[in-house]
């Protein structure tokens, strides 16, 4: 039985409306001269590569933009966006966008800092050392990429998007500025969104670290749940029960939308320090299959997880109800923990997240497949609070299909 536990997090964070406007300033603390800003075409065209830039030239800083980020890299992009770096010769990389981009930026500093492939540093521990300082600044609300030690690709040849996870990938500053994210379009800002909220449940559900239980040998990337973890979590949860839906249904609810920005940020803290589990698992697989967004997928097979773990966390769940603004009193433990899992799909319908892996595409002939590889990713089974066999994930998958 495990008696400690660990808290990491990102070097600083920043966080306010306005808080690009520092960048300059936290850069020139760091003694940064060259900066290479890693983002996609979209944040180009609407200005914010453009705003971020400034802030930092004013510093004096010279600084250089990758733009060819994309959705779910792919393996390919994090090579070109290397060899950027390798060109220009940054002191820093930073990430600008949303997980994606974040997550590119990190492997642009790990694999210019110590080399070879990205592949070299898959899976957990991998990352000899520390990467080139790492600035993350994000503009939707939603995986938590600026304070987390994860950085997600899709291989595309095997159809599976593949972690590379280390505490070097903590971002040595962190600034999250809400007003990025107020021309976030409302599909985006949906999976955005529902990413957080499933990253503060699973954080929130997982094992607790005591009962954490690893084959001989084996390290874990999580530490199980924990009271500092459990914390944000719970707050996270009630921030995103209050404010997801606005945020969503009216981009101009500039209220809404910072209190998402803190949400997604306090959800990546919970996520990366106790864990997410059987949801992102699932998730890998169909979504390298089925090109959906990372918060879609993960969005749309909450609920059916949730199910599954119902069994466990019975009086989590009871209180995940009243944190998303569920009205519990009188209720027993069994039916409020139900009203978790009712909340959930009630959000999901009203911000339009797929139902149903069918509707993204999905054949039933492919779940077997979907079930194997899910089955594979073992170090997300070990987080999560009730064991799976390979065939309770082909029939949660049969479930949500």
């Amino acid at each position: 039985m495990r008696t400690t536990w660990s808290f990491h997090t990102a070097g600083q964070l920043t966080f306010g409306p306005g808080a690009v406007s520092q960048l300059g300033e936290l850069l020139g603390r760091r003694k940064i001269e060259r900066l290479l800003i890693v983002t996609d075409k979209n944040l180009v065209e609407a200005g914010i590569d453009e705003r971020v830039r400034k802030a930092i030239q004013e510093a004096g800083i010279t600084v250089e933009t990758f733009a060819d980020g994309e959705a779910e890299p792919s393996i390919e992009v994090a090579l070109r966006s290397i060899e950027c770096a390798r060109q220009f010769e940054p002191q820093a990389v930073l990430g600008l966008g949303g997980g994606s981009n974040m997550d590119l930026s990190k492997i642009t500093a790990l694999v210019y800092a110590h080399g070879g492939q990205p592949s070299d540093y898959f899976g957990f521990d991998n990352v000899p050392g520390p990467v080139l300082p790492l600035v993350c600044v994000p503009t939707t609300s939603g995986t938590g990429s600026e304070v987390s030690h994860a950085a997600v690709l899709t291989d595309t040849a095997n159809e599976l998007k593949v972690s590379t996870l280390s505490n070097y990938l903590r971002p040595a500053l962190a600034v999250v500025d809400p007003e990025l994210t107020y021309e976030c379009p409302r599909q985006v800002a949906a999976d955005a969104g529902i990413d957080a909220l499933t990253h503060a449940i699973e954080a929130y559900t997982a094992v607790d670290y005591q009962s954490l239980d690893l084959p001989p040998g084996e390290k874990s990337a999580y530490e199980g749940r924990f009271p500092l973890g459990e914390c944000l979590a719970e707050q996270s949860i009630e921030l995103i029960g209050r404010n997801l839906v606005a945020a969503v249904q009216d981009g101009d609810n500039h209220a809404a939308r910072d209190e998402m920005a803190l949400a997604a940020t306090l959800a990546g803290i919970a996520f990366s320090n106790c864990g997410v589990a059987l949801v992102h698992a699932l998730e890998y697989p169909i979504g390298g299959a089925l090109h959906c967004s990372h918060g879609a997928g993960n969005g749309m097979l909450l609920p059916y997880v949730m199910r599954f773990n119902l069994p466990e966390r019975k009086p989590t769940f009871a209180r995940i109800a009243s944190l998303l603004g569920e009205d519990t009193s009188g209720m027993s433990e069994e039916d409020a923990a139900e009203l978790a899992i009712a909340a959930v799909e009630r959000i999901k319908r009203e911000i339009g997240i797929p139902e149903r892996i069918r509707d993204i595409g999905g054949a039933s002939i492919q779940l077997p497949l979907f079930a194997e590889k899910s089955f594979a990713i073992a170090r997300l089974r070990w987080v999560n609070p009730r064991v799976s066999t390979q065939k309770d994930i082909l029939n949660i998958l049969a479930s949500a299909f």
